[in-house]
């Protein structure tokens, strides 16, 4: 309550204070059935609607919030699980660069696919969240105090109205009527009803809009949410995607190893094994290709390879290859026609029957070994 003083004088708040012990009064009045109340069931729903619209939309504001919240939480988390896989990452390991470039916080590109990194996505994605749907729910939210004020402004000025008509009847009813009484006592009725009608024509308007208005913010509101939760995850897959790419390629990478191991291994037994039988192999049959020795090879040939993965061939000029399949190196007519890591061959089984080298055909040296 102010103070005489400071902007309220002193007659204007014991007028106040007045009219508080009147509207008491009154009420208890209409409590014991002593007094007219003034009742509307229509007003009174729209009432209950202002009060669950502002019950659901703040509900819904702080729901949005801690989503914020947990987005921010959930960024921190992923950029920690970054960091620890660079940082175990070893240098030896396919994809080391990728992986490092993926940790880093600052702004750049993809030089693939043109995609914001992980960081900047992240950002992004909490920054639209904050400037469309929580601000959208901040804006809606902000007309609410204003109404509520002014419904309980109109149901003070609804008590005024009864109070005044009812001691207006009075003053009527009395067996001494002062006329000089019961005129100032119209005239404050008409105030009272005036002052009261007017805002509950504005509210009677406001209401009903309001609460259709509902429909077109919840709809705003979460069809934001939905299109910047999509195009985050699609956007974000494209990243993930890439790392699995890379921890396939470094599994890949770790088989390739241990099946080389294994077979130089096998290769080393196997030449053990020939030397132990040298004298008896010198008087057997030998085929067209006995070694993987350049004297052994027969002419045009630069080595002997064996497979030690399946190929499948992308295009007519590629050899297909099986795990195991023997190959027949040549030389390139022309040397600027080969490509790093690929060489030209045709298969020994093929050779050996045909005498044919019409079939050869390029294929990647790092799926083949020397024999």
């Amino acid at each position: 309550m102010a103070e005489p003083g400071k902007g309220v004088t002193a007659g204007k708040l014991a007028i106040n204070v007045q009219k508080r012990l009147t509207r008491a009064q009154e009420k208890v009045l209409q409590k014991l059935g002593k007094a007219d109340e003034t009742r509307d069931t229509v007003f009174e729903e729209m009432v209950a609607n202002f009060n669950k619209q502002m019950t659901e939309g703040t509900k819904l504001q702080k729901d949005l919030k801690s989503y914020l919240v947990a987005v921010k939480t959930m960024h921190e988390a992923s950029r920690r699980l970054q960091d620890c896989l660079a940082d175990m990452y070893e240098p030896e390991w396919f994809g080391k660069e990728e992986m490092d470039a993926m940790a880093e916080e600052m702004i750049e590109k993809e030089m693939d696919n043109n995609l914001e990194d992980s960081d900047t996505l992240w950002l992004d994605y909490h920054q639209s969240l904050a400037d469309k749907s929580v601000a959208c729910m901040d804006t809606y939210l902000t007309q609410f105090p204003d109404i509520k004020a002014r419904i309980a402004k109109r149901d003070r000025k609804m008590v005024d109205f009864d109070s005044a008509r009812h001691h207006f009847s009075s003053l009527q009813k009395g067996k001494k009527k002062d006329e000089a009484k019961i005129a100032k006592a119209e005239e404050e009725l008409g105030r009272a009803q005036r002052i009261f009608e007017e805002l509950n024509v504005e509210l009677q308007d406001e209401l009903p809009s309001l609460w259709d208005n509902r429909v077109g913010v919840y709809v705003n509101t979460f069809q934001s949410l939905a299109g910047n939760q999509e195009k985050f995850h699609r956007e974000m897959g494209k990243l993930s995607q890439n790392l699995n790419d890379i921890m396939t390629k470094l599994e890949e990478q770790r088989q390739f190893k241990k099946d080389g191991t294994a077979a130089e291994k096998t290769g080393d037994d196997a030449k053990s094994e020939e030397a132990n039988h040298s004298e008896s192999a010198s008087s057997a049959p030998k085929s067209a290709v006995t070694n993987g020795s350049e004297g052994d090879l027969p002419p045009g040939f630069v080595c002997k390879v064996k497979a030690i993965h399946d190929y499948a061939a992308t295009d007519g000029d590629e050899l297909e290859l099986k795990m195991g399949d023997a190959v027949l190196v040549l030389a390139f007519d022309n040397p600027d026609e080969q490509d790093d890591g690929w060489l030209l061959g045709v298969k020994e089984s093929h050779w050996v029957q045909s005498k044919d080298i019409s079939a050869k055909g390029v294929f990647p040296e790092n799926f083949t070994q020397k024999v």
